[in-house]
C-alpha cells in the first residue's frame, strides 16, 4: 500500500510541477523537491502506525515528482546538443546502478538493522545533494516565467491520471473498469479545457503538431508497459517453478540492469552524432526479440538461458532509454522542457503501473484465488506466457512508434 501511494501520487504531480519548474524555475522546484523529500524521509523513521505510513509515502511521492519533473530539463538546459545525450546517458545509469543496488542494500539494512534503517540511510544523501546543489549550481532556468500556472488543468489532469491508474491495478474487477471508464472521460474534458487555456499544463500542440516528440513519448510509454513487469515474472518463476532461493533469483536478474548500466552511456553519447530514433528502435526491437524467446520459456530452461536473456533484454533498454530522452528533450522550445521531463517521467510511472497491472490481472485470471502451491505452477507458468506474449505485440508496436518520428531535431 505505501509503494503504491507513493507511486501514485509521484506520477500525478509529475507534469504539473514540470510545468511549474518551467514558470518559477527548474533549480527551485528540484532543490525543494529534495528538501521535501529529505524531511518526509526522515519523518517516516518514527512513524508508528500504517496510517501515518502511507501519508508520508504520499508525500514522498510529491516531493519526488519535483524532482524528476525538473531533472531531465536541467540536463538539458546545461548541456548543448553535443553532449546532452552523453550526459542522459549518464544520469540514467546512476537510475540503474541504484535499482541494481537498492534491493541489495535495503535487504542487509533490514536483515541486520530493521526497515526504518532504510529510510534513515537516504536522509544524509538527501542533505548532501543539497548542499551541492547550493554550492555548484549557480543558474536558474525559467524560459517560462510571467505566465500564469493552469491549475484547473492540473487537477483535472490529477483525477484523470490517478483514476486510470487506480482502475488500471484493480482490474479485472468490477470497481476497475469503472475507475479506468472515468479516467478516460476525464482524460477527454482534460484535453477540451487544455485546448480552451492560453497557458496550459501540457499544451496540446506538442503531440499534434511535434512528430518527435508525440512518437518519442508514445515509445517510451510502450517501452515501460513492456518491460517493467519482466522482472516480476521472472522472479517468480526462478523462486517457484525452479526452487531458487531469493539470493541466487536476485543474483541471475541483476544480469539485465549490469547491462543497462554499461550500455546507457555509450548509446546516449551515439544518439549525440547519430538519429536517436534509429538506435531506440535498434534498442526496442532487441527487447522484443528477448521477450519472444520467452513465450518458450518452461519448468526446465536452464538458468543460462535466463542469465542471457535478461542481458539480451537489458542491452534492448539500454540502447533506447537515453536515446529516446535525448530525442523527447532535444524535440521542444526551452520554454517547455520542464513539461517535457514531467511527460518523460509520467510515461514511466504510466507504464510500470499497466505492465504490472497485466501481470497481476492474468494471475488472478488463471490462478484465480489459489496461492501459489505445486498444483498452481502451470497457472503460473501460462499466465507468464500469455503476458510475454502481449508485451512481445508491445514491443513490437513500438518499434513502429519509435520508426515514426522524423529525423532527429537540433536545439
Amino acid at each position: 500500500m505505501g509503494n503504491s501511494s507513493f507511486i501514485l501520487s509521484s506520477a500525478v504531480f509529475l507534469l504539473p510541477f514540470g510545468h511549474l519548474a518551467d514558470i518559477k524555475g527548474r533549480k527551485k522546484i528540484f532543490s525543494l523537491g529534495i528538501l521535501l523529500f529529505t524531511l518526509s524521509t526522515f519523518l517516516i523513521i518514527f512513524s508508528n502506525s500504517i496510517t501515518v505510513l502511507i501519508v508520508l509515502r504520499v508525500f514522498q511521492g510529491f516531493s519526488s515528482a519535483m524532482i524528476f519533473g525538473t531533472s531531465m530539463a536541467i540536463i538539458t538546459s546545461v548541456f548543448g546538443p553535443g553532449e546532452r545525450g552523453k550526459a542522459m546517458g549518464i544520469n540514467i545509469t546512476a537510475v540503474y546502478l541504484g535499482l541494481s543496488l537498492g534491493p541489495v542494500i535495503g535487504g542487509f539494512l533490514t536483515q541486520y538493522f530493521g526497515w526504518r534503517s532504510i529510510f534513515a540511510f537516504l536522509v544524509p544523501f538527501g542533505i548532501l545533494s543539497l548542499i551541492l546543489i547550493n554550492r555548484r549550481i549557480k543558474t536558474e532556468w525559467a524560459e517560462a516565467s510571467g505566465e500564469k500556472f493552469d491549475w484547473p488543468g492540473s487537477a483535472v489532469y490529477g483525477f484523470a491520471l490517478a483514476s486510470f491508474i487506480y482502475g488500471f491495478s484493480k482490474l479485472p474487477s468490477e470497481i476497475g473498469w469503472i475507475c479506468l471508464a472515468a479516467g478516460i472521460i476525464l482524460a477527454g474534458i482534460f484535453i477540451f479545457i487544455e485546448s480552451k487555456t492560453p497557458h496550459p499544463v501540457f499544451d496540446i500542440r506538442l503531440m499534434t503538431r511535434n512528430r518527435v516528440f508525440a512518437f518519442s513519448g508514445l515509445a517510451a510509454l510502450i517501452n515501460y508497459s513492456a518491460t517493467s513487469a519482466i522482472g516480476f515474472f521472472i522472479s517468480l518463476y526462478l523462486q517457484y517453478l525452479k526452487g531458487l532461493d531469493a539470493r541466487t533469483a536476485g543474483i541471475i536478474m541483476i544480469a539485465q540492469p549490469i547491462a543497462m548500466t554499461v550500455l546507457s552511456p555509450v548509446a546516449g553519447k551515439l544518439s549525440d552524432s547519430r538519429n536517436p530514433g534509429v538506435i531506440a528502435s535498434i534498442g526496442m526491437a532487441i527487447t522484443a526479440a528477448g521477450l519472444i524467446i520467452l513465450c518458450f520459456i518452461t519448468g526446465e530452461t536452464p538458468d543460462y538461458m535466463i542469465i542471457l536473456l535478461m542481458l539480451l533484454m537489458g542491452t534492448g533498454f539500454g540502447l533506447f532509454s537515453s536515446p529516446n530522452s535525448n530525442a523527447i528533450m532535444s524535440s521542444v522550445e526551452k520554454r517547455h522542457l520542464g513539461v517535457a521531463s514531467g511527460v518523460l517521467g509520467t510515461m514511466r510511472m504510466i507504464g510500470q503501473m499497466m505492465s504490472m497491472g497485466i501481470a497481476m490481472m492474468l494471475i488472478a485470471l488463471y490462478l484465480g484465488k489459489k496461492p501459489i502451491s505445486p498444483e498452481t505452477y502451470p497457472g503460473l507458468l501460462a499466465s507468464m506466457r500469455t503476458g510475454f506474449i502481449i508485451f512481445s505485440a508491445l514491443s513490437v508496436c513500438g518499434i513502429f512508434a519509435s520508426l515514426a518520428r522524423n529525423k532527429k531535431l537540433r536545439k
